[in-house]
């Protein structure tokens, strides 16, 4: 009973198996909001005082243990805040950035960049705790393997699913032989049977079909096949112009581009009060410099307000520079596609997006023909320009309105 009030069933399998199986890596895989990190962080603890207890044993002095993640900033939020809600630890770095608990000294490795690969190299290592570790670099995670080489070692892991190909899953959960020492487990939403029946209820609802639903609600490594966005209906949400409300909050997107084939495109939308999100304009055209650009963005500026935010892609800082000094608030967008891509997929599946009719003809030329490339699982660089600005404004509005929320509500 007691065990039944602190962890699932599916938690209850991963700390049975961590204490009566042999093993060397143990990755807990699948759907968001599952409890893999909230049970990892339990085996973390586990293995930090197996790991002081050998080194006693062993009259090391200073033992050493890798936390690894995306970037610092993962590695904080997912393991070491959340050591304060579970258990009310709370670790404070050293000057050279590692953590201390139980006499082990624990040491960060970031895993997302190639640059992180320093960071594991030229000690060794009584274990290993991934986070995220679908998101590592191949080279890092085999490093982090590579240091762990005290008897008895373990490595942690926890990830959501990617593609099918991706390294971990067909080097690691794939290999079965019994000498690699790898167990895994795969979680799907359902198994997290502490989340509210109405949240789980509506997740479901509003995930988009396909890949992302695979994913994060079935635990899945699936890639996408077909239009990017499936779930859109002309019928329903491209809009006549009289439609759309006029008291909205507005924001642009700006994807550049010059060749034909790389069009240049400024999309305008606004939301209103219940998160309906309109697109009101859309400009599209090749072989056209900035001046032209700044030209559009002005008019715009003059009619929807001096703060209207454009969000624009940053890999010609040229550019956004040129927007920024004309006046303009010209910003760099939030470029992460996958978040980007679901976020807009869950405004489609939602019925929270809507396309106002003057602005539906380069929108619809892209969104039909935006399809997924099934090998690398994520979208063709192909009748992307109007999906990418949309997403820049779309997502990076959304990020930016969530990062104020929690600035302040940390001020109340």
């Amino acid at each position: 009973m007691r065990l039944a009030k602190l962890f699932t069933k599916k938690q209850q399998e991963v700390l049975h198996a961590y204490f009566t199986k042999p093993f060397k890596i143990m990755i807990l895989v699948g759907a968001v909001r599952a409890g893999k990190t909230y049970i990892d962080n339990y085996i973390f603890l586990y293995e930090l005082a197996r790991v002081a207890k050998q080194a006693k044993a062993e009259g090391e002095k200073h033992p050493r243990f890798i936390l690894a993640g995306a970037t610092s900033d993962s590695i904080y939020k997912n393991v070491i805040s959340e050591l304060v809600n579970q258990f009310g630890i709370d670790l404070k770095a050293d000057r050279h950035g590692h953590y201390h608990l139980f006499g082990v000294d624990i040491v960060p490795v970031y895993t997302a960049s190639i640059a992180g690969l320093s960071g594991a190299r030229g000690f060794t290592a009584y274990g290993a705790y991934i986070n995220e570790a679908s998101l590592a670099k191949h080279e890092i995670f085999d490093e982090i393997q590579n240091r762990c080489s005290k008897a008895g070692s373990h490595i942690i892991c926890d990830t959501n699913p990617d593609i099918p190909t991706h390294w971990l899953k067909t080097a690691y959960i794939d290999n079965h032989k019994p000498d690699a020492g790898i167990i895994s487990f795969t979680f799907t939403i359902d198994d997290n049977s502490f989340l509210a029946k109405d949240y789980v209820t509506s997740l479901k609802a509003s995930k988009p079909a396909g890949v992302f639903y695979d994913r994060d609600i079935l635990g899945l490594w699936a890639t996408g096949a077909g239009i990017v966005y499936s779930d859109f209906d002309k019928n329903t949400m491209v809009i006549p112009d009289d439609e759309v409300p006029a008291d909205l909050s507005y924001f642009a997107g700006v994807d550049w581009g010059f060749a034909e084939g790389h069009s240049n495109v400024i999309t305008l939308f606004g939301v209103d009060d219940e998160g309906i999100n309109y697109l009101l304009k859309c400009y599209s055209a090749t072989g056209k410099y900035i001046q032209y650009w700044i030209d559009i963005a002005k008019d715009l500026q003059a009619k929807y307000g001096y703060n209207l935010p454009f969000w624009c892609d940053s890999a010609r800082p040229e550019y956004v520079s040129a927007f920024q000094s004309a006046g303009l608030q010209a910003r760099n967008a939030y470029k992460n596609v996958m978040p980007g891509v679901e976020y807009v997929s869950s405004l489609i599946k939602q019925g929270k997006l809507k396309v106002a009719e003057s602005a539906s003809k380069p929108f619809l030329e892209d969104i039909y023909q935006y399809q997924w490339d099934a090998t690398k699982g994520v979208p063709l660089k192909e009748h992307d320009n109007v999906m990418d600005s949309s997403r820049y404004a779309l997502y990076s509005q959304a990020q930016t309105e969530q990062n104020q929320t929690r600035v302040y509500e940390s001020l109340l």
